[in-house]
């Protein structure tokens, strides 16, 4: 199994928005992250900081479903006015955080 880790911001006083857009979370945005081997998903909250995490079987997959994905545009597109977040130009998707310890 594979991780990836990413971060991000929400803009000042839009918490509870992006807290509310994920308690009802598109049907067609959780099949495209079961398309894509995406599992044990998480996001967490810290004041305005985000930090998000998941398990796949092929990050290159999973970077390819999303990339490519019509649904994960409209998301994007959906969430650009309550989030900060950076995106690799190249694959469409936010750049991965280095993992630099493990406990097992």
């Amino acid at each position: 199994m594979q991780k990836f880790a990413w971060r991000a911001r929400i803009v000042p006083g839009s918490e509870a928005e992006y807290i509310r857009r994920h308690d009802e979370i598109w049907p067609e945005m959780t099949a495209v992250l079961n398309e894509a081997g995406i599992h044990n998903y998480s996001i967490w909250l810290s004041g305005l900081d985000l930090f998000g995490y998941y398990e796949c079987a092929d990050i290159d997959l999973a970077t390819r479903v999303q990339g490519s994905s019509l649904v994960v545009a409209r998301w994007n597109e959906y969430m650009k006015d309550i989030l900060i977040m950076d995106f690799d130009p190249e694959t469409g998707t936010t750049p991965p955080l280095k993992q630099v310890f493990e406990h097992r």
